[in-house]
Parts: C-alpha cells; sequence; structure tokens
C-alpha cells in the first residue's frame, strides 16, 4: 500500500483557518464530509475526540495525526492539512502544531489505519521529509514528496536485496532467572541495534513461560555467529560447533553493538557440546569473568527453585491463617501445610541441583540434588545446600574429565553408569564427612546469632535487606538479599527478614507511580501511562516494574528507591512484622503479623522515595523525534 492511494489531493486544507484544537478537527471533519468520505459528521467526531482523550495525537516537532476507525467513514483516506500560524493542539512537546494527517479508516476490514501509521511515523521521523513538508505550498508538492520518497525506498529495498547474500545473520537467546523484565529488554536491545547495523538477527527469549521464537536447526546452521545473554541456563547443546558469545543478560542490554560486531566477525570461542568428537576449543568457550560465570550458575539454581518457594510457600501461609481460625486440627489446615511444606522440602536440592546442572549440564543433576538433600538433612541449610551445588557441579566436571579417555566400548556407561555412581559417592562423602558438618555449625550460630539480634540490629539487618532489593531491581544484589531471607524463612519459619525483604522490593515501583502522580512534569507522557501500571506491580512484589525508569535515569531512580526501600525494610523489624510467604505483596499481607504496621513502612517509604525522585529530577521536556507506532495506537 502506497500512502498516496489513500492521501487524496482533493481532501487537502494547504491553509487551516481554525486556531484551536478542537476547531481543526471540526474544519478537517467538514471536509472529509463536504467530499462524501465519511457519512455522519458527529459519529465520525465522536471516534477522533475518544482517541484524543487516551493520549493527545500531537506527535510533537509541529506534526499531528488524529486518527478513527469509525462506522461513519465510507471509503479509506487521509486528509493533510497545514497551518501556517501553528496550532495549540496539546501536542507531546508542548509545541504549536503546523502538519495534520486525519486518517479515516472504514470499521470491519483489514487494519489500514495501523498500516497508514506505521508508514507515515516511519517517514516523519525523518527530519528532511518533516522539513520539507512545512515548505509544500499545494497538494501536488505533497504527494510529489511522498512519492520520491517512496522510490527512494524502493531503491533502497533493492539494493538490500541484491546484497541479501552479503548479508550478516545472528542468532541470539535472552534469559534473565525471573524472566520478566531483563529477558525482553534485552531483545528489544539487540533487535533495534542489529537494525541500525544491517544485520539480520533472530532472537529466542527464555522468559517466565518458556522459550519463546524458538530458533531452529536451519537458523541456526546458517548464523555467521551466537550471541547467549543470559542469566540462568539455556539449551546448548543445537551450538555445538559455532562461535558463540555466553554473556549476562545486562550485557544484551547495554553492550549490544559489541556483541553483534564480534558474532558477525566470527569472534567468539567455538562452543564444544558435550560428547562431540569435533576438535575441541570448549576450553575457550567464553562464559564471562569468575564472577559472572558463577552468579550464571547460581541463578539458574534460584530461578528453578522460585516455583517451589512462591508456590509452596503462598500454600503454608494460607495453612497458617486456617490454623489461627479453625485451629490446627483443621483439615483445611493440615491439609494445606502438608502439600505447602512438600514443595518446600525441595527448595534446597532443587537450588543445588539445578547449580551443579548448569556447571556440568546432565550428569550435574544427580550429585547436585543428592547434596542438597544431604545439606538439609545435615542441618547444614540453606548456605550447605548452595555450596554442595557447586561442588557437584565442579567435582562432576573433573570426573567427566577423567572418564574422558575411556575406551569407545564402555562410552554408552559413562552417561547411564559411571557418572551417576562416581558423582553421587563423591559428593555423597564430602558432604557426609566435610561439608555438612562444617556448614551445620555456621548455619545453627547464625540462626542463633538472628534470633538473638537486639531490637537495634534487627533494624540494621532490614534496612540493610530492604536497600539491597532496590540496587538493581532484579540482579544479582536483588537476589542475594531475597535468596538469604528465603534461606532463613525455609530453616527457621520466620517470616520477619521476608516482610523486610518484601517492602523493599515493592517500593521501587510504587514509589515511581506516586512520583508520577504528584510530579507530572517531570516525566513524559509516555512514564504517565507506565507509572500507573507500577501501582498493580508493586503491589504485587514486583520490582522489575521499575527498571525502565532506572535505565533512563539510574543515579536518581536508584538513589531514591534505596533510600526508601532502606527506611521500610528496618521499619518492618521495627515494628516486629513479618509475612509467612515469600511472594504476594499486598494480597498476602493478611496472614502476615502487624499487617497494618506492614502497610505503614511500605506506604512511608514509598513516599519518600516518591518525594526524594520527584524533587531530584529536573522538569522533562519530551522530543518526538522517535515516533513509535504502539505509541499512536
Amino acid at each position: 500500500m502506497q500512502i498516496n492511494d489513500v492521501l487524496r489531493k482533493d481532501l487537502m486544507i494547504m491553509d487551516l483557518e481554525a486556531t484551536s484544537k478542537e476547531a481543526v478537527i471540526d474544519e478537517m471533519i467538514q471536509r472529509l464530509a463536504e467530499k462524501d468520505v465519511i457519512s455522519d459528521v458527529e459519529t465520525f467526531k465522536t471516534g477522533i475526540m475518544n482517541r484524543e482523550s487516551q493520549t493527545s495525537t500531537g506527535l510533537g516537532n509541529g506534526i499531528a495525526m488524529p486518527h478513527s476507525k469509525n462506522k461513519a467513514v465510507k471509503e479509506p483516506a487521509v486528509l493533510f492539512a497545514k497551518s501556517t500560524k501553528g496550532v495549540e493542539y496539546e501536542a507531546l512537546d508542548n509545541q504549536p502544531v503546523e502538519l495534520f494527517f486525519m486518517i479515516a479508516a472504514p470499521e470491519g476490514g483489514n487494519d489500514l489505519h495501523l498500516q497508514v501509521l506505521a508508514s507515515l511515523s516511519r517517514k516523519l521521523v525523518d527530519e528532511s521529509v518533516v522539513s520539507d513538508l512545512k515548505q509544500v505550498r499545494t497538494p501536488e508538492e505533497v504527494q510529489n514528496l511522498f512519492k520520491e520518497d517512496e522510490e527512494e525506498q524502493v531503491v533502497r529495498e533493492e539494493t538490500a536485496k541484491d546484497a541479501g547474500s552479503d548479508q550478516k545473520f545472528v542468532v541470539a537467546v535472552t534469559a534473565c532467572p525471573t524472566g520478566i523484565a531483563h529477558t525482553y529488554m534485552a531483545e528489544d536491545a539487540l533487535k533495534r541495534k542489529a537494525a541500525e547495523m544491517g544485520v539480520e538477527i533472530r532472537v529466542e527469549t527464555n522468559g517466565t513461560d518458556g522459550a519463546k521464537n524458538k530458533l531452529t536447526a536451519e537458523e541456526i546452521e546458517r548464523a555467521d555467529g551466537v550471541i547467549v545473554a543470559a542469566d540462568k541456563k539455556v539449551d546448548m547443546a543445537r551450538f555445538n560447533g559455532k562461535p558463540v558469545l555466553q554473556r549476562p543478560v545486562s550485557e544484551g542490554i547495554n553492550k549490544s553493538e559489541e556483541l553483534i560486531t564480534r558474532a558477525v566477525a566470527g569472534n567468539a570461542p567455538i562452543f564444544q557440546a558435550e560428547g562431540s568428537s569435533a576438535s575441541s576449543d570448549s576450553d575457550d568457550t567464553e562464559r564471562g569473568s569468575g564472577w559472572q560465570s558463577i552468579y550464571k550458575d547460581l541463578m539458574n539454581g534460584v530461578s528453578h527453585m522460585l516455583p517451589f518457594v512462591v508456590g509452596g510457600g503462598i500454600l503454608l501461609a494460607i495453612s497458617f491463617l486456617f490454623e489461627a481460625q479453625l485451629g490446627d486440627d483443621s483439615i483445611l489446615f493440615t491439609s494445606l501445610n502438608s502439600i505447602g511444606g512438600s514443595a518446600f522440602t525441595f527448595l534446597i536440592p532443587i537450588l543445588a541441583g539445578y547449580i551443579a546442572y548448569s556447571i556440568a549440564d546432565r550428569p550435574g543433576l544427580l550429585p547436585g540434588m543428592a547434596g542438597g538433600l544431604l545439606a538439609v538433612e545435615s542441618d547444614a541449610g540453606f548456605l550447605g545446600g548452595l555450596v554442595a551445588g557447586f561442588v557437584a557441579g565442579y567435582v562432576m566436571n573433573l570426573i567427566k574429565k577423567s572418564l574422558k579417555n575411556v575406551p569407545k566400548t564402555l562410552e554408552g556407561l559413562k552417561s547411564i553408569l559411571l557418572y551417576p555412581v562416581l558423582g553421587l559417592l563423591a559428593v555423597g562423602l564430602l558432604m557426609f564427612f566435610l561439608i555438612g558438618p562444617f556448614f551445620a555449625v555456621i548455619n545453627n550460630a547464625m540462626i542463633g546469632f538472628l534470633e538473638n539480634l537486639g531490637t537495634g540490629n534487627a533494624v540494621i539487618l532490614g534496612a540493610v535487606l530492604g536497600g539491597m532489593m532496590a540496587v538493581d531491581m532484579g540482579g544479582p544484589v536483588n537476589k542475594a538479599a531475597y535468596a538469604f531471607s528465603i534461606g532463613i524463612f525455609g530453616d527457621t519459619g520466620d517470616g520477619s527478614l521476608m516482610a523486610a525483604v518484601m517492602v523493599g522490593g515493592m517500593i521501587p515501583p510504587l514509589a515511581i507511580a506516586i512520583a508520577t502522580v504528584l510530579f507530572k512534569s517531570k516525566f513524559t507522557d509516555i512514564e504517565h501511562k507506565s507509572g500507573l501500571s507500577n501501582f498493580v506491580l508493586g503491589a504485587s512484589f514486583i520490582t522489575e516494574g521499575a527498571i525502565p525508569f532506572a535505565a533512563a535515569d539510574p543515579m536518581r531512580v536508584i538513589g531514591s528507591s534505596i533510600l526508601g526501600a532502606a527506611i521500610g525494610g528496618g521499619l518492618t523489624q521495627l515494628w516486629n512484622v513479618a509475612i509467612p510467604a515469600p511472594h504476594g505483596g499486598l494480597f498476602v499481607i493478611g496472614i502476615g503479623e502487624n499487617p497494618l504496621f506492614f502497610v505503614a513502612a511500605l506506604l512511608i517509604g514509598s513516599i519518600i522515595s516518591a518525594v526524594v525522585l520527584g524533587l531530584w529530577k529536573k522538569d522533562v521536556s519530551q522530543s518526538s523525534a522517535n515516533i513509535e507506532t504502539d505509541e499512536l495506537v
């Protein structure tokens, strides 16, 4: 579809008489009615004004695109109008509008108005097109301008098509432990940068609901390089023999150009899947720095543990509510407590097993889970299970290397017999005689210390944990605080530290939401809309809702969030708040101890953060250079 197919010359108004927003809309609608494009003025205007009530279609840079898909429209059309003086149109940049495109699309049929919006948006990003439109004097000049631009676009597409065989192609996988925010931010960053660089890319996301846009064998085979921007385990065997960059998901967001440049050049270690007979570069496979590798392994364990934590923990918490109301002999209490408790018995074995799996692949799973279970039985607790996972993974890697040169007649026995028996024996003995007893002493000492904390020290610990939840909003510092509190909760059943981290994780998105309401001049129109959604995300204990704001203004957003989260976390300990559930936010406070004080700590911390952020930020001046189609509709 060409723009000039619907951008009719007879509809154009080259010198608008109206001087106000509604008068301009009325003048353009009247022209549509005169030319028999619409059958009912009032019905069409209602559609236009309903769209304007959502967000002004004054996009900035002197452009507005009012539009409606409406039953009053008889045939699709685009009306171009121009004001020499400019009209106050409530545009996103608060500047007068000179160029108007009113889009009339008939109800039913295809999404013509969306296609036109998308096509116009791409062209109006070009400053030269906008500048030329402001100079045109006749309808013919308007159509010629778009015709020339479209002809140039055809030439560009043909040139790209001719060079298609030479175009570089990259495949990527993005994944984060929770699969809520970072996964998709990395996907968007890689796609945007690849488009700028003229590189074709396919991105598979491993989010909270599993793998989406899964890469095919043909795509992997055709790719010049592979980017795995992930903080948890992903399916790697399919990349055998390909140059693979394994990096943290944060680098997919912040270093997308560097990763794509290296991938298209093949400047990455050749990945060697386990059992491959190809010449091995596997010792050089890039997994990032030592800390990044350890963090990825840890997060793989945490991400697999989280469903057990949330599901089991919330059912346990609900069971306590029935216990308080109906007594400990109630069938509702005993059944739910048993069901939730069964999930909680898996926490440490799952954590340890999937840490080992991340390090040593499938052979690490058995010794890792067994090591985690032995940690539970020996009172080594969460820390013992954590160490068990890493020990199991590294021990299994040593076993695999030691069996690398076994006779081919025994090759088939390695995975089914030798790995399980030797791995379980080695890790079991280490846990039984060394790791278990050692960490049991540490674990019991730590629990004793926490149980005997004075109020002042408890407040400090709560403030530290609450502040940590806001440092990176779902990153390693946040996860460390959360994992520590989960460990204490699992070992003792005490939910006081869970209250601190829950408040600390809820405050950043809630504070942003409050700030967008109280300090409207400090946020863009899009941020206002996103801010409102943060009320829901914050109430649900989803800290990642604050990430887009933190990425745009890290110093102010993170700084104010840490301050409020630390205050809120400390107040939960001062007021003896406890939440016997690992997730749920406001939806589970009814089963906690001192729930009103939980709400008070949350509100105080959120308001302090919101006020600090609002006073710290400067008034915003929106740029309309980037007009996104999804913002228009």
